[in-house]
Parts: structure tokens; sequence; C-alpha cells
């Protein structure tokens, strides 16, 4: 079992500053790699960043890219999200996830993940 926690959501406006982190416990030596997805009202759930363990290599969504850096600490089973030049559209509760040992590279779908955390909101005014 992998328990994940986020923090550091929020109120932030527009061309703004925000950044996230995901804490992970338990069974850490078995994660593969980790996301983040987000989910806004009335819409789907979608891909925002992964990061893989081993290597950090890092994968990003067209929406975000650029603007968005997806980092991690191994050594404190802690995944970051650093929000650069928020926009309102950026607006949705965040959620960190972690695949266990799947080196198949579906980073973009939400079934590679195993486990996920409770979800932040982020809010960004315009």
């Amino acid at each position: 079992q992998v328990q994940l926690v986020e923090s550091g959501g929020g109120l932030v406006q527009a061309g703004g500053s925000l950044g996230l982190s995901c804490a992970a416990s338990g069974r850490t030596f078995s994660i593969s790699a980790m996301g983040w997805f987000r989910q806004a009202p009335g819409k789907e759930r979608e891909f925002v960043a992964a990061v893989t363990r081993s290597g950090g290599n890092t994968y990003y969504a067209d929406s975000v890219k650029g603007r968005f850096t997806i980092s991690t600490d191994n050594a404190k089973n802690t995944v970051y999200l650093q929000m650069n030049s928020v926009k309102p559209e950026d607006t949705a509760v965040y959620s960190c996830a972690a695949s266990i040992f799947d080196f198949s590279g579906n980073y973009y779908s939400s079934r590679y993940y195993d486990y996920w955390g409770q979800g932040t909101q982020v809010t960004v005014s315009s």
C-alpha cells in the first residue's frame, strides 16, 4: 500500500505562481512513476504532468508545458508541481498519483496509476 497526501493548494491570481506537494508513504520503494492530474467542475479528469522515479524523466500536457514544472525528491518521497503563469482555466482539483512497478510508459493515462491522493483545490482568479 502507498498513501499520498497533497498540500499547497489555494487561491492565486492569474499570472501568479503556486506550488503543490505530494508526500508518499508506505511501500514507496515500489513506486515507478508519479503524476499530477486535475479535474475541473463538469469536466473529466485530465493529465497534467508525470515524472519517473528512476531516471527523473518528465512528461507534460501541452496545456501546461512551459508553465508548470514537476520534480521529485526521492529521499523525501515527495513530488512537487510548480505552477507559474497560471490561468483561470487552471482552476481545478489537483490530485497526485503513483504507479507501482509499471514501466509501460503510459504516464498520460489515469489507468496507469494505482494510488491516488485526496486532491487539493487550486483556484485562479482573473
